[in-house]
């Protein structure tokens, strides 16, 4: 499967001058849907015709993740022990994502909360200051060390480095699935998702508690599609990077 491979569904939408970011693939309000729900429209897109831009992003994911796992196997050999002695379950937690063109993908990362709690097909939004949470798993959550096994997803080609955020299947927002909210919500499946990405460093990252912080979350992986450039993946990287430091 490659980047270019785009959805066969084919939706309506609203065109608009408010967009989020500089692509403005921000939506108004349209109709409203069978349900008397209010709908969202985003503008089309389509991924830019840059084949050789997308095998140098490959490379540097595979080369990057590879040398990340090989530098960092001592830290995620002690994570694993401490998880391992601090209570019984495996030392990962995976969930079921939706990645490229829309093919499902176990996302992995160190488990965080006792057994039985990670829920494996959870579509539910993340809860701040979330209880059910192990001491060890508090602080690989705070320092996002939990999510260092997603180097393996991103040297076997499930994720990039840079690149929209992983969903979970039919992902809720106030009870209601996103794309039933966003109308052209899969079209952010044209690229695969990413560790990081424009709507973490340049947007509202934080979980979306409300429909219009959803929408303009999308928006902002729609964006990245429509600008992606090697050098914009260059500017996410170092913006990731500068708000890591400043968080620690």
């Amino acid at each position: 499967m490659t980047e270019k491979t785009r959805p066969q569904r084919t939706v309506p939408f609203r065109a608009t001058e408010n967009g989020c970011g500089r692509g403005g693939a921000a939506t108004l309000p349209g109709r409203r849907s069978l349900t008397g729900a209010r709908q969202f429209y985003l503008h089309p897109v389509r991924v830019p015709d840059f084949p050789v831009q997308f095998a140098i992003k490959r490379s540097i994911d595979a080369a990057g993740a590879f040398l990340g796992l090989l530098v960092l196997a001592p830290a995620i050999v002690i994570i694993a022990v401490l998880i391992k002695l601090g209570s019984k379950g495996p030392v990962f937690a995976r969930q079921l994502h939706t990645g490229l063109n829309g093919a499902p993908f176990a996302l992995l990362a160190f488990r965080c909360r006792p057994t039985g709690l990670d829920e494996v097909n959870s579509t539910r939004q993340p809860i701040a200051g979330d209880q059910q949470i192990t001491p060890l798993g508090r602080f690989l959550d705070r320092t996002r060390l939990d999510v260092l096994p997603r180097l393996w997803n991103v040297l076997v080609g499930d994720l990039s480095l840079v690149g929209p955020r992983p969903h979970v299947p039919d992902m809720l927002i106030t009870g209601r699935s996103y794309s039933d909210l966003v109308q052209g919500y899969e079209y952010r499946n044209l690229m695969r998702p990413g560790l990081t990405g424009l709507t973490q460093t340049h947007g509202p990252h934080d979980p979306a508690g409300h429909r219009w912080m959803a929408v303009r979350q999308i928006a902002s992986d729609i964006d990245y599609i429509r600008q992606f450039s090697l050098l914009l993946d260059l500017k996410v990287m170092m913006r990731t990077a500068i708000s890591a430091f400043k968080r620690r």
